[in-house]
């Protein structure tokens, strides 16, 4: 596979991850589970004060909800042109290239902890393929 290639797939895998983080992120207070609706609507209509606002634990996760789409997004984008970095200042392609790389097999390993298998696998793959692809495209450069 060429190193391109795997930046690519890598890419296109972070914007699926994007999309279904969106979907849950717009999407979690709503359930048909009466315990899960109710640890929810408590989670909604308590606020207190925390660091000069007056925010739910709602308000708090779908903060990081929306934070994380961007992050995803901007990553997606940033795996997309590694590649294009070869006509010009490869050592920012470089260490663009293994720093997301080194993010990315570091978030996989919160998101198996903390979330679920599929968010765990897709980073994880990412991650393995940018660091793939680092190492096959600047070898030479």
């Amino acid at each position: 596979m060429s190193s391109k290639l795997s930046f690519r797939i890598a890419s296109v895998i972070m914007l699926l991850h994007t999309i279904g983080h969106t979907m849950g992120t717009l999407g979690w207070k709503k359930t048909t589970d009466a315990t899960k609706q109710s640890v929810i609507d408590q989670m909604v209509s308590h606020r207190f004060p925390f660091m000069g606002a007056n925010d739910s634990f709602a308000d708090a996760m779908d903060g990081y909800g929306f934070i994380g789409i961007f992050d995803l997004a901007f990553v997606a984008f940033l795996l997309w042109v590694i590649p294009n970095t070869q006509n010009g200042n490869t050592n920012v392609g470089k260490w663009i290239a293994i720093v997301l790389g080194m993010k990315l097999i570091i978030a996989s390993v919160f998101e198996y902890i903390y979330f679920f298998p599929l968010a765990f696998i897709m980073t994880a793959t990412a991650g393995v393929l940018t660091l793939y692809g680092y190492s096959t495209f600047f070898k030479s450069k």
